[in-house]
């Protein structure tokens, strides 16, 4: 075996700059031979660890890292922040798993082209040997890397390294909030182009708002052309918008040798130049123009005129054109063919890409997109799949993109890193508004690396390379310098680049303005904070110096049971001047199923050490891409339809709603409308769109048969608006609903009966516990709930600890009985001794029913709490529930703006939310009834005052034990809350923790609820 059989070979280990890549281009090119499926594969210790003969079979795209049997303990590893190696940059540990993965196929080369290995990313260090000859290295782990192979193959037999290491001086500006994972990720293919062929293509697609007419500008370069003087009747043909445009391929712009004057005058020269264009002769000397009054010196070189366009290029525009705009909401493509003719007229080569005419300018505190104001309800994504981690499959992007359209998200941030071209092709397509993000993150040494003279040209290039890339996205409305890598001079100086390269669109990086929002505008046109409090965005929008749009580029944290407070941030993004939304961290959860076995895991799960556990357990949907509660809140504060009516005039007939969009009609969406009333929807009819323009108002008129039964139902409880697709769209079938809307209607006070007809008996024992067969606990106080992620950020845990509440023991019990009932007064000793007093009054009914007034006396000076109210055990056998209040989804005081108000009905079992991190889930507030079933019995409340409810399997214990959901057993059992008061969620992990208006801050609470127990065998 040769040296390079046995070992890497010499090995650029920095990672900082490339060798032998190709530029990177726009134009993209279809796959001659597909090289994704079984390769050969080995992983060392090290880049120059030598190789073996004991190859095994891996798939590309894949990660070896989610490859037991592959990864050799390199496991996935997750850090928020700090390296998982305790190194400075530049420098990698001497401990580097580099994977070696071996294709050998059949080729059979063709004079005239050439062969170009494309590998659409590599996570980790790239080198790339063919037939034992190095051929280049790329470390840019999010975009693709070419190269040209040309001279390294041979007809027949070649086999094709790639050699990817895990760590390299790269590695430091890949610190982005994920796993570390190693491998190739996207797709790996070969394909030949001619020696004079397309080289790339840009279009900018322009669109006047004022005039409602677009410009287009398109340039073209060729390779292969570019060195001539006279490119021999070369050219482009252009097709677009039903036109078709020839234009020649410019010769190169370059120098001629001139020779001397003849001294032999017998003969006469023949002139080199036309007589007539010799005034046109710009004569130079050191590269600058010659004085007129010099210009007789005899010169040996002598530059042309400049040309219309570079050497081996073409340009065109077109102006004035009939277009219709591309938007979010009106994502409307054109289709531009660009062809290479020959000067036999043949077509020598040919792309197609898809253009969409639009303007993004940002002016003044407005971002806008064709002249209007737009509102990015947006959300940031990673790459991840529980099974296969950062290797996505085109299925996966569009049901992922699909599932943000059906809620009605319009903007995407690619967080970290430029996404696989499909995403942005969807997004193209769908309709989103992205902010494409640079594969730039220096988290842990963001306070230097950007202004450490080694990174100052990666950094650029890695930007860079994004621009040239996805330059030709409508989708693409603004670029982003990276995340979270501190403010420097390498982001000024890429900022520079850009804005003379693409002026079409703003810049946005929050690293610029982390410390100072009125600062970094070299760098960034958008102010776009992370996780910002409340009282900052007012200020900011009131500020007299604020002179951007605030776009937050992460917000309302999603970690767990979160995402509290949002509609408090549309609240100020929707009426603030200067706000104008941002995007939730974030889309989907980072667990991982390695192993197949359904049991997500988290930072630390797999021995993985220096790990931020489950902080990227963040997500508004679970990695199968189950929705959480926290996505339908965003649904409903994303809706493009909002009704604007009272109930008042709802009972009188009439429906005003609003149309949120900024460009689209509403005549995409069909309508129903449905009341609400405790015995459940009691009509649903489908009413006729109205035509309303974007922005504007627009009525309904309530058919007859509803307005009816909203006259004679006292009880109704809503009228519920339903937002549906017209028509299918690759992002939903026809159908598919997008939002519901409702108008409530205030309820008549309820009261419970104040004392029996008869007297009843009161089946209590000593403790004053109620007793029936139905329950296996009496209904208790209780004050705890099983911690969120949120609860126990920074403080808030030893806040809620301090209270004692988690343990409340019974330290005194008087009963006394009434002509009535009773009154059992139960005073409790917290965990660290405060007392804690519950007063019920118990009254029992004829009908064998309970009414309970329950008074809770806090200890005096409690400020928060977590919650106050009732928990009760029913005996086995429960299976189904149904209530009537706020659903049909999980919902919390400040998550709930989205919750419709009815009557709801589930399985018992289908009530939890299976965080992860088991914590708090399942609660529904604003329920006036409660009704449980099963073999046993039925067990029914009634409260006058809406109450939050929780039936789940599991004690507060039992769930605040686990470290992970599938840890706890299946149960059987049905525990039951009923609270008069329960904390919010808030975004505390990061971000603003609960808005007081949702937290307990009383000391005295006092409500009353009535009690049917139906046992089966009575």
């Amino acid at each position: 075996m040769t040296t390079t059989e046995n070992t890497m070979g010499p090995w650029d280990a920095s990672g900082l700059h490339s060798v032998g890549r190709l530029p990177m281009r726009a134009l993209r090119r279809t796959p001659d031979i597909e090289l994704d499926g079984t390769w050969d594969f080995q992983l060392l210790p090290s880049p120059t660890a030598p190789l073996d003969l004991n190859w095994k079979k891996v798939q590309v795209p894949s990660l070896w890292t989610m490859q037991e049997d592959l990864a050799n303990g390199d496991v996935p590893h997750y850090t928020n922040v700090p390296m998982p190696f305790d190194e400075v940059p530049p420098q990698v540990p001497a401990h580097n798993p580099t994977g070696v993965y071996r294709r050998v196929i059949q080729l059979s080369p063709v004079a005239g082209r050439r062969t170009i290995l494309h590998v659409g990313a590599a996570s980790g260090l790239l080198r790339v040997v063919v037939n034992d000859r190095p051929v280049g290295t790329s470390s840019d782990s999010h975009l693709a890397a070419e190269f040209d192979i040309t001279d390294a193959v041979v007809p027949g037999t070649n086999r094709i390294d790639l050699r990817v290491a895990k760590w390299s001086a790269g590695s430091f500006l890949e610190d982005q909030d994920h796993w570390w994972q190693s491998g190739l990720t996207r797709p790996v293919y070969l394909y030949t182009v001619a020696d004079i062929a397309l080289a790339d293509v840009s279009a900018v697609a322009d669109y006047d708002p004022q005039t409602g007419r677009g410009d287009l500008q398109v340039n073209v370069s060729t390779s292969g052309l570019g060195h001539l003087y006279d490119t021999g009747g070369w050219s482009v043909r252009i097709d677009v918008l039903d036109r078709s445009i020839r234009l020649p391929v410019s010769a190169r712009l370059g120098t001629r040798t001139l020779p001397l004057p003849s001294l032999d005058r017998s003969v006469r020269p023949e002139p080199l130049l036309p007589e007539d264009f010799m005034d046109m002769i710009s004569i130079t000397a050191a590269g600058a123009p010659v004085p007129p009054e010099f210009r007789a010196i005899p010169a040996t070189m002598t530059k042309l005129p400049d040309p219309a366009a570079p050497a081996g290029c073409t340009a065109f525009s077109l102006s004035d054109l009939d277009v219709t705009p591309w938007s979010a909401e009106t994502p409307h493509l054109e289709d531009l063919v660009v062809q290479l003719v020959s000067p036999d007229g043949k077509v020598a080569d040919e792309a197609r890409i898809r253009v969409g005419f639009r303007r993004v300018r940002v002016e003044g505190r407005d971002l806008l997109v064709n002249g209007e104001r737009v509102l990015i309800q947006g959300m940031a994504r990673h790459d991840v799949d529980p099974k296969t981690g950062r290797v996505m499959s085109r299925e996966r992007h569009l049901a992922e993109l699909s599932l943000l359209k059906r809620f009605n998200v319009n903007a995407i941030r690619t967080s970290h890193y430029p996404n696989d071209p499909q995403v942005l092709d969807l997004c193209d397509e769908i309709g989103f508004y992205v902010i494409d993000e640079a594969d730039v993150e220096g988290h842990a040494f963001a306070s230097t690396i950007a202004d450490d003279p080694t990174y100052l040209n990666p950094i650029i290039e890695r930007i860079a390379r994004m621009v040239l890339r996805d330059r030709n996205h409508p989708s693409v409305i603004s670029w982003s310098l990276g995340n979270e890598t501190g403010d420097g001079s390498a982001h000024d100086a890429a900022a520079a680049w850009i804005r003379r390269f693409d002026p079409t669109r703003p810049l946005h990086y929050e690293g610029s303005i982390s410390t100072d929002w009125h600062a970094g505008h070299a760098s960034t046109d958008i102010l776009c904070p992370m996780y910002p409090a409340m009282a900052s965005l007012t200020g900011y929008s009131a500020d007299p110096r604020a002179d951007r749009p605030l776009i937050t580029c992460e917000y309302a944290f999603s970690m767990g049971n979160g995402t509290g407070g949002l509609s408090d941030y549309w609240e100020l993004f929707e009426s603030l001047p200067g706000l104008q939304g941002g995007f939730i961290w974030q889309f989907t959860d980072h667990s991982l199923d390695r192993d197949g076995d359904g049991k997500l895991r988290y930072g630390g799960d797999f021995g993985d050490e220096t790990h931020n556990g489950p902080m990227l357990v963040n997500g508004v949907v679970f990695p199968d891409l189950t929705p959480k509660p926290a996505l339908f809140e965003a649904r409903g504060l994303f809706s493009p339809v909002r009704t604007v009516s009272d109930a008042e005039e709802a009972r009188a007939g009439t429906l005003r709603i609003r149309n949120r969009q900024s460009f689209a009609d509403l005549s995409a969406y069909t309508l129903e409308l449905r009341v609400e009333t405790p015995a459940g929807p009691a009509a649903a009819v489908a009413v006729p769109t109205p035509e309303v323009a974007a922005g504007a108002e627009g009525t309904i008129e309530i058919p007859a048969a509803l307005r009816k039964l909203l006259a004679a139902e006292p009880a109704t409880l809503a009228l519920t608006l339903t937002v549906r697709t017209r028509e299918d769209a690759l992002w939903a079938p026809a159908g598919t609903e997008v939002a519901a809307e409702q108008v409530t209607f205030p309820q008549a006070p309820v009261r419970l009966p104040a004392a029996p007809a008869r007297r009843a008996a009161l089946p209590l024992d000593a403790e004053g516990n109620l007793s029936h067969p139905l329950l296996r606990r009496s209904p208790q106080l209780s004050l705890w709930r099983a911690l969120t992620c949120h609860d126990k950020s920074f403080s808030l845990d030893n806040r809620f600890v301090r209270s004692g509440f988690f343990k409340l023991t019974p330290a005194d019990v008087e009963v006394k009985e009434t002509g009535d009932g009773a009154v059992v007064t139960t005073r409790y000793e917290a965990a660290f001794g405060d007392e804690v007093v519950h007063r019920r009054t118990i009254t029992a009914l004829a009908d064998g029913d309970w009414v309970l007034a329950e008074q809770v006396t806090l200890p005096e000076g409690t400020r928060d709490g977590l919650r106050v109210g009732m928990e009760f055990e029913l005996v086995d056998g429960f299976q189904d529930a149904g209530w009537v209040g706020l659903g049909p989804w999980e919902n919390y005081p400040d998550r709930r703006a989205s919750a419709l108000l009815g009557s709801w009905e589930s399985p018992i079992d289908d009530l939890a939310v299976p965080y992860l991190l088991p914590q708090e889930n399942g609660t529904r507030g604003g329920v006036t009834a409660l009704n449980l079933t099963g073999p046993a019995g039925t067990v029914r409340t009634a409260h006058p005052t809406a109450l939050h409810m929780n039936v789940g399997r599991y004690e507060v214990s039992e769930i605040e034990a686990a470290e992970h959901w599938w840890e706890l057993a299946p149960s059987h059992k049905t525990v039951v809350h009923l609270d008069i008061a329960h904390r919010g969620l808030g975004t505390a992990v990061l971000g603003p923790d609960t808005h007081p208006r949702h937290r307990l801050a009383g000391s005295e609470y006092a409500w009353e609820w009535r009690l049917t127990l139906e046992n089966t065998a009575d």
